[in-house]
């Protein structure tokens, strides 16, 4: 019997059997690809909020360091933007204290944490004074004259001090690159509002004597460990934050200095002076100096 042929007609018109959604896995295998769609538009939008984050950090870093190229020769522009390049500084911020050698400006690290820049001037500079305390200086060799050539000798030498200091526990701030005039060291203040810590003759003290005694620890230690005398110790470069913290050492000589001893001191008579003017009846500076010297010889014998 010859087999009934069905139209295609016939077969469209069939009735449509009723789709249990209940036991078929489609309807799993749809919520998985739903899902997976709604992950990756997340995972979009997170990656575009980020470019767009990015783009508008870098737009206001970018700001930012036009604002400080307005106020900062060329060349040392080539420095700051040689350090963004290397990863040292992420960006630069406004000046944080105006100094007669140097502004200082608070910038951020690769990983956001806020460091102190130094930006030593170097065309409107006076340099004559800096030759006093950088001839005889066995770091540094043959001491230039030109005042474009003197002041990366200057800055590196505030962080070769620097290093000294801290290396024998002396509270400075902590050196973290030099490139040319340009300084780069730990802040020291308020990370983060942005503000340094005031200098030591801002500070109602609640014990003077005490803070007297711990700064001559400090130049006790700068002698006889680090080798060094600050050469201009004084209320004014002292910053206060939870203790004293010596600031501003390029001019700190090396106790070989011819001067060593006289700058030693002068400095702890500034010292001295400022806290009798606040009620410390302190010892005469020439005993504390003598003691510091000799403490500063037996640990030369000992070593």
């Amino acid at each position: 019997m010859a087999s009934e042929e069905r139209h295609p007609q016939d077969v469209l018109s069939q009735p449509k059997v009723p789709y249990d959604v209940h036991h078929s896995r489609f309807p799993v295998l749809f919520s998985w690809c739903h899902y997976r769609l709604k992950r990756i538009e997340s995972k979009e939008k997170q990656i575009e909020s980020e470019i767009e984050r990015r783009k508008t950090t870098r737009r206001k870093d970018v700001d930012e360091l036009k604002v400080v190229e307005g106020v900062i020769d060329p060349p040392t522009m080539k420095v700051l933007y040689r350090l963004l390049n290397k990863g040292i500084l992420r960006t630069v911020h406004g000046v944080v204290n105006a100094g007669k050698e140097a502004n200082v400006y608070r910038g951020e690290d690769a990983q956001g944490d806020s460091v102190a820049i130094k930006i030593y001037r170097v065309s409107t500079a006076e340099s004559d004074y800096m030759l006093e305390y950088m001839v005889g200086d066995p770091r540094f060799g043959r001491i230039p004259h030109r005042s474009r050539l003197l002041i990366p000798r200057w800055a590196l030498k505030e962080y070769k001090n620097l290093s000294l200091l801290h290396s024998a526990g002396v509270r400075v701030p902590k050196p973290i690159a030099i490139d040319r005039n340009v300084l780069v060291m730990e802040f020291i203040g308020d990370a983060k509002t942005g503000l340094p810590a005031p200098l030591l003759r801002s500070v109602k003290l609640e014990s003077p004597a005490d803070v007297f005694n711990e700064i001559m620890w400090m130049v006790e230690q700068s002698y006889t460990k680090a080798g060094l005398v600050h050469a201009d110790l004084s209320e004014y470069n002292i910053m206060w934050y939870n203790g004293p913290v010596m600031i501003d050492v390029s001019q700190a000589v090396l106790k070989s200095h011819p001067n060593a001893k006289r700058y030693l001191l002068r400095d702890i008579q500034n010292i001295t002076n400022y806290f009798v003017r606040v009620g410390v009846e302190a010892e005469d500076p020439t005993t504390i100096a003598a003691h510091i010297l000799s403490s500063g010889e037996n640990a030369d014998a000992i070593e």
